[in-house]
């Protein structure tokens, strides 16, 4: 049985082989089951790497090698099981990528230029790998889903440290914050809504909606584009951006509308079921002295109420705070560097500087001053702090720390699932990796896996 498994194999890796020949495709670098890996896809794959900010090592090209048979691995089993995705959350994916691309390289000229090729031709080559990282990554999310961690094993994972290696925990802050932007009145707001509407009349007059986009759009994530937002569903923007995008037919055209970002003009691109293609322009209105001096007021007034215990802060955040994310958690940040944990304890080292400076005086239970700030997007507000609680330095212990242990224990769980998921895998398919990477320690489990079927 294995010398016939050890003859088709033979015959596959010819036939992959014949065809990359034929097709005049470039070298094929690792062969897995009835899938190749050629050489461009691992180029490829590196200089999107090297784009994201990192130094050249070649020697990362053994990493992603094997995290393309992986995923290889995965999507082969995701036919089997029929797990897929759609060609709108492909889109959208690829749309999401391109941006962050553009904004690392500064700008769709200086991409393009590193790439060699246009944005458009580069969207084309990668949305094949992309659709099969999707479906991976679904297959993993199905391989793991029924993963649970009970107390016990929780107790179990901590007591498995040496007293000596428990992590130390640095200082961690609870922090409440009430977020308030001033509200322009509608004389104050005239002048932009007039500004975006001759935009609105330019279009309608025949002049090209990406063009005005590039030139006066004030969205810095889609106006290099022309306004293009790629595709999204319906959960992705604003209500009323919403509502505007999947009322229209392609090639129609939105009136002015305002949300919470500012004045909008929009325009759809494509609908594809519950996935809708757009570009907008965005004109931001801009604060005045008065409006400043309102939400200072308003935010004085509040602060007066919260210290002289007249309203909770929970309460106050939930009323008043313009903070969508916090709102309607009691006003309660969650650490974003762990959005799954959902907790609000955050470290010290991971706090807007300026919050910490404010924090790091104050006493557990104390509310601050309203103080004025100047948001990601350049916009300026007041904000009021409430520290709920501080927590010294110290060694990792259940009373304290037991959500962190939790999701360590969790992950090990679920990294152990995978890695049995794997092995399984491996021994019973055909894996080929060409030669000039057998100094990849990263690989020897692939290879060794392969071997020991040809047995």
């Amino acid at each position: 049985m294995k010398k016939i498994f050890l003859i088709a194999s033979g015959f596959i890796c010819l036939f992959l082989n014949a065809q990359a020949q034929k097709k005049n495709i470039d070298k094929v670098v690792a062969v897995l089951g009835s899938n190749i890996i050629l050489l461009s896809d691992l180029n490829q794959q590196y200089a999107q790497f090297l784009n994201s900010g990192n130094t050249d090592d070649p020697k990362v090209k053994c990493y992603i090698l094997q995290q393309m048979l992986a995923q290889k691995l995965l999507k082969q089993q995701a036919e089997i099981d029929s797990v897929m995705v759609d060609d709108g959350q492909v889109d959208e994916e690829v749309e999401k990528r391109m941006r962050y691309q553009i904004q690392r390289a500064g700008g769709q000229e200086r991409l393009e230029q590193f790439l060699n090729r246009s944005v458009l031709q580069y969207k084309d080559e990668i949305r094949p790998d992309i659709k099969e990282q999707l479906i991976s990554n679904k297959m993993q999310a199905k391989i793991t889903q029924d993963v649970s961690i009970t107390p016990l094993e929780v107790k179990k994972y901590f007591d498995g440290y040496q007293k000596d290696s428990l992590p130390d925990i640095p200082t961690e802050f609870e922090i409440g914050e009430i977020v308030m932007y001033p509200k322009l009145t509608k004389a104050e707001k005239q002048k932009y809504y007039d500004k975006i509407d001759a935009l609105r009349l330019r279009v309608k007059s025949g002049e090209d909606f990406a063009f005005l986009a590039k030139s006066y759009s004030e969205d810095p994530g889609s106006a290099a584009d022309g306004g293009d937002l790629g595709f999204f569903d319906r959960t992705r923007m604003v209500k009323e951006f919403t509502a505007w995008a999947f009322k229209l037919k392609p090639g129609e055209m939105s009136p002015v509308f305002e949300t919470e970002h500012g004045f909008h003009i929009l325009q759809v691109v494509e609908r594809r079921g519950e996935q809708v293609q757009a570009r907008h322009i965005l004109i931001r209105p801009q604060n005045t002295p008065s409006s400043l001096d309102r939400v200072k007021l308003q935010a004085d007034t509040i602060y007066k109420n919260l210290v002289g215990k007249k309203i909770p802060f929970s309460t106050a955040a939930s009323l008043y705070s313009d903070n969508k994310e916090s709102q309607y958690n009691g006003g309660m940040l969650l650490y974003a560097d762990n959005v799954t944990a959902r907790t609000t304890f955050i470290p010290a080292d991971k706090l807007d500087p300026k919050v910490f400076l404010i924090v790091d005086t104050m006493k557990v239970g104390e509310i601050s001053v309203p103080t004025l700030f100047t948001d990601q997007s350049g916009k300026d507000g007041y904000k009021i702090l409430y520290l709920k609680s501080k927590i010294p330095p110290h060694k990792g212990n259940l009373d304290q720390d037991y959500a962190k242990f939790k999701e360590k224990a969790q992950q090990e769980k679920t990294d152990k699932v995978l890695s049995e998921w794997f092995e399984k895998r491996r021994e019973n398919t055909y894996i080929r990796i060409d030669e000039d990477y057998d100094d990849c320690d990263e690989l020897k489990i692939w290879t060794a896996a392969s071997k020991s079927a040809k047995k």
